[in-house]
């Protein structure tokens, strides 16, 4: 049988919300066969859960921000892209104020948390949303239209294609697919970082956000250039973090899916629109699990690799 995993021990990191530039604290704890991923405000007067859902999801401005009543919990996106890459199905996630801390601006410390953990097996079966047929979402037209879309594959696959028109993009690679059979994400994805321009940031921070950005935790963009002193730390680093956010994005479903994703120019709230999409058509998909694991897509029969 193919098992739901969980964390062995609990881990804790403190950082700063990208957006609120506030301090947190987040614990990352073991959880029951079954509870999914739940995000949980110990920092309030009585602790609320947030589990993940694609209908939780209530704003998608520059990042993904999942709600319970008045209890919101903003920029998921990179956690849960790395529980997506190393296969993380239960999980209490303990935060101390309304936004995961950026650490980095990647998923590599959450994937460098989630392994230091430990990773266990659990004596339940996962369960995948496997696709029948294709589901797509597009808005927009001509040069500026964006999609995004899931079509049936036995495993997990992932295209993207940008279009930002900026000198320092442009002489990048635009357009990235990675395949969790055959690609290492800790290796291949986990590290690219969000990016942003100077010329956005005054216009984010009047409106409350981008506060606790900088170029420890961000790609940095003027008219022209990366101003990071280390440069990229992949030739295609921001089409990659666009890979590393749809992870995120699609994996607030609840379950890992068993489709390919395509897109372009797509962002969170394309992505989202796209999960709701694919609940509402309730033909489009099924719930499969693998009584025998050699059965299941390779990349998913075992635990993801080291770095």
């Amino acid at each position: 049988m193919l098992k739901q995993r969980t964390l062995k021990s609990l881990t804790r990191a403190v950082g700063v919300g990208l957006h609120s530039g506030q301090r947190v604290e987040i614990t990352l704890r073991p959880a029951a066969p079954d509870t999914g991923i739940v995000f949980r405000r110990v920092d309030l007067p009585q602790a609320i859960d947030i589990p993940v859902s694609a209908t939780a999801v209530t704003d998608t401005r520059l990042a993904s921000t999942l709600s319970s009543g008045n209890a919101k919990v903003h920029t998921v996106e990179h956690l849960m892209s790395a529980c997506a890459g190393l296969g993380v199905d239960n999980l209490y996630v303990d935060i101390t104020a309304e936004e995961i801390p950026i650490l980095d601006g990647s998923a590599a410390s959450f994937v460098f948390l989630l392994q230091s953990a430990g990773i266990e097996m659990q004596n339940a079966p996962r369960r995948f949303i496997r696709l029948l047929k294709p589901v797509e979402v597009r808005e927009g037209s001509g040069a500026n239209e964006k999609w995004a879309r899931l079509d049936p594959y036995h495993g997990f696959k992932l295209s993207f294609e940008i279009d930002f028109n900026h000198p320092a993009v442009d002489s990048t690679g635009q357009r990235v697919e990675f395949d969790l059979s055959t690609g290492s994400y800790s290796r291949d994805i986990a590290r690219a970082r969000t990016f942003g321009f100077t010329k956005d940031v005054e216009m984010m921070r009047a409106n409350g956000l981008a506060l606790g950005g900088g170029l420890d935790n961000a790609i940095v963009m003027d008219d022209y250039k990366v101003l990071n002193a280390d440069g990229l730390r992949y030739d295609d680093e921001f089409v990659k973090h666009k890979i590393l956010d749809a992870m995120g994005d699609l994996y607030i479903v609840g379950k890992p899916l068993l489709a390919a994703y395509s897109a372009r120019r797509s962002g969170h709230a394309l992505n989202n629109k796209l999960l709701r999409e694919l609940l509402v058509q309730k033909d489009a998909w099924e719930l499969v699990s693998f009584e025998d694991a050699k059965q299941a897509p390779a990349g998913f029969a075992q635990p993801a690799r080291a770095w």
